[in-house]
């Protein structure tokens, strides 16, 4: 492998099936196999936003000393009509639990995660719209 370089293989299983793996032996299933559906391409890049700014969230305000007990990161978009049908725009919600979460805090940690650390968000930024918004939530709170 070059220096700076990442690497995944897509293997494929048949119909339009493939595994996608990582070096590290990380996997993930695009397309159904054996009856068991799969996540597409194009959903697989919300869920990789989900991840990449959750994983900032977390990290961000764990730094400040700050304790979440749950966190779950909702993101729907919408397409373009016509191909490549990328995305236009897109829609995360932040549902945060913690005991002691103040607003302030919650709002910079999303606004470090969308405008430094997220490299997928400020990827997927340069041809979407991409909202935000969070809800905090005391623990054992249900979302409702």
């Amino acid at each position: 492998m070059n220096e700076g370089w990442t690497e995944i293989t897509a293997d494929w299983k048949g119909e339009l099936t493939f595994i996608g793996e990582n070096g590290a032996g990380g996997s993930v299933q695009m397309g159904a196999l054996n009856d068991k559906p799969g996540t597409g391409p194009m959903q697989l890049l919300l869920v990789a936003l989900a991840g990449c700014t959750g994983m900032d969230i977390v990290s961000i305000l764990r730094k400040k000393r700050i304790k979440l007990t749950d966190m779950k990161v909702n993101v729907r978009g919408r397409r373009a009509d016509d191909h490549p049908m990328v995305w236009k725009e897109i829609e995360v919600t932040y549902l945060i639990w913690g005991a002691d979460l103040k607003p302030k805090d919650v709002e910079q940690a999303i606004q470090l995660s969308e405008e430094k650390y997220c490299s997928v968000g400020i990827m997927l930024g340069k041809d979407a719209k991409i909202k935000s918004s969070y809800r905090i939530f005391k623990p054992g709170e249900k979302a409702g």
